[in-house]
């Protein structure tokens, strides 16, 4: 394989930046990763984070050195990483469980297959042209005119779905999309295509190699949101660069890596299989669990009271 890489993160208007990116590369595949921990809830970014490595550390457990099925390996992730943030949360005694979206791509044989859950999105570019963009799992992007039954404006921010929620997550997987030389696919926050619209995305990355494009359109949503600006991530690959082209920092070729290794820019340690492993019955008493705490809470206020 090659490509070209590039990603960017920055805080924004935000007191903390609780968004999350990487990637992780064999010999014949390759993943990238994009969580947005979810403000109004507790410990988002530890969500994005427990997402983040989660993903690459399942990658990088069945990715030898390429996954036997894409489909299986997102839709086994997403759900890993939905447990996982149920168990902590029960393991803490929470009130509240700490939440992300997720964005997930893997490129292997030639092709580009892609999972989402909430608001993070994937778009793939290719001839200046906007090919495939996730739609987001929220009330107004699933409307048909983005107002409510009552007559009010929905807004955007609402999600029916999340990873670390009580409810199952609701996720789309996509793909296989052949690559053609040149195609590009960016991962983004909402932090960036809140502040942006499809137009101005494909503009720059039609135009732009993906280390200036990224960088640019990120300080473009920076600038346009001013102080209110939410976190802004955003994570991009260009597929097969052109012989012709003088390769950068960010190009990648995996021709010379050894097959059973690993290229990643996620640090993931060695982590108990145990929570990513639990069944439909452990869930249900994580969530009880949570359930039971917050009653707990609530009567000793109320005899307090």
């Amino acid at each position: 394989m090659r490509f070209s890489v590039f990603q960017v993160s920055r805080k924004g208007g935000r007191n903390n930046n609780e968004d999350r990116m990487g990637y992780c590369y064999t010999r014949e595949a390759a993943v990238f990763v994009l969580a947005d921990g979810m403000g109004g809830h507790p410990e988002g970014e530890v969500a994005a984070q427990m997402a983040l490595e989660g993903v690459v550390g399942l990658f990088q457990k069945m990715a030898q050195p390429k996954l036997p099925d894409v489909t299986v390996f997102l839709s086994d992730a997403v759900l890993a990483v939905h447990r996982r943030i149920l168990h902590y949360a029960a393991e803490k005694a929470m009130l509240d469980t700490p939440r992300t979206t997720i964005v997930v791509a893997v490129v292997q044989s030639g092709s580009v297959t892609w999972v989402h859950c909430g608001d993070s999105r994937l778009y793939v570019v290719r001839h200046h042209a906007l090919l495939a963009r996730t739609r987001d799992h929220s009330f107004l992007e699933q409307s048909q005119t983005g107002v409510g039954g009552n007559g009010a404006i929905i807004n955007r921010n609402v999600l029916f779905t999340c990873l670390g929620s009580p409810a199952k997550p609701v996720f789309n997987a996509t793909g296989p999309l052949p690559l053609t030389q040149g195609d590009k696919v960016m991962l983004c926050s909402d932090g960036l295509w809140s502040s942006l619209t499809d137009d101005d995305i494909v503009l720059e990355l039609g135009h732009k190699k993906v280390n200036e494009a990224v960088p640019d359109l990120v300080e473009q949503a920076l600038r346009k949101a001013g102080s209110s600006s939410d976190n802004v991530t955003c994570i991009a690959l260009e597929w097969e660069t052109p012989d012709e082209f003088e390769p950068t920092r960010s190009f990648i070729s995996t021709e010379s890596i050894v097959d059973g290794t690993f290229q990643s820019t996620v640090q993931t340690a060695v982590m108990d299989p145990t929570p990513m492993d639990l069944d439909e019955a452990t869930i249900e008493r994580s969530i009880s669990e949570i359930k039971d705490a917050i009653r707990r809470t609530a009567d000793k206020k109320n005899l307090q009271d």
